[in-house]
């Protein structure tokens, strides 16, 4: 017997159901999913909320960072035509931006998207390049969280690939959480640091050209190091800092993710 759909015939929720419109309602749906989805496997949740709960209205957003292909492969099972968004910031590694290439071709994916920061704005406010040794919250804001805001207002929910055992500020990341109006969608929260490094031998994928030269998480170059032996994945960001964020990820379910 083939399981039913989780969207079909399941009770929905009073006042329009888990897909109804508005901040209250956003929260409850990212509720209802997570219920929903508690005990799904990744496969599934991918499946639904792409074929089904957000179908047409969801984007795959990916740093093409030391763990992105097991996601990036998990998505294209479900739909190669899924949009892959890519924050261009003009300050990557050179490997990350042959690794997206990469990737985005041994994947298929058909609506691959760069999304690069506006020409006036770094004009003005970083004319030299860099804003990142200054004042880096504005080099994310300008290079990252700007860029993204105007690409997701073409969607209803968006898919990351961030996981709990990264950092602490992680720990209780959920599946489905409420960001600046829209749905998150956290399909990897709940894998380990094992799984993910399974996962790379089980489906035969490329390592980020970084990874086995200490870079655990890559983001940015000037912003990015190796992490050093006992640190977490996420310690080379922003190293010497408070900064653990870009900007486009902060708290869960509180509508203040962007």
């Amino acid at each position: 017997m083939q399981p039913k759909p989780v969207f079909s015939s399941d009770p929905a929720p009073a006042e329009g159901g888990p897909f109804a419109l508005g901040k209250l309602a956003l929260a409850a749906r990212a509720e209802w999913l997570n219920r929903r989805w508690a005990d799904a496997s990744t496969e599934r949740i991918l499946a639904d909320a792409i074929e089904l709960a957000f179908k047409g209205r969801i984007a795959l957003v990916s740093s093409f960072g030391a763990d992105a292909a097991v996601l990036l492969h998990l998505v294209a099972q479900v739909d190669k035509a899924t949009p892959v968004l890519f924050l261009e910031t003009g300050k990557h590694f050179l490997e990350t931006l042959t690794y997206r290439d990469i990737l985005i071709d041994r994947f298929g994916f058909t609506d691959a998207r760069s999304l690069e920061p506006s020409a006036t704005d770094l004009a003005r406010e970083d004319p030299a390049g860099d804003l990142w040794s200054k004042q880096p919250d504005r080099c994310c804001h300008l290079r990252k969280v700007l860029p993204l805001d105007v690409a997701l207002k073409d969607f209803d929910a968006w898919i990351t690939g961030r996981k709990r055992f990264q950092t602490k500020e992680r720990a209780a990341l959920p599946i489905a959480e409420v960001s600046d109006g829209k749905l998150k969608i956290n399909p990897l929260a709940g894998w380990s640091e094992a799984q993910i490094n399974q996962a790379f031998k089980d489906f035969k994928l490329p390592r980020h050209p970084l990874f086995d030269e200490g870079f655990a998480s890559i983001g940015c170059a000037p912003c990015t190091r190796r992490i050093l032996e006992g640190e977490d994945s996420r310690a080379g960001r922003w190293s010497g800092s408070e900064k653990t964020e870009c900007g486009i990820h902060f708290g869960f379910t509180d509508g203040e993710g962007i």
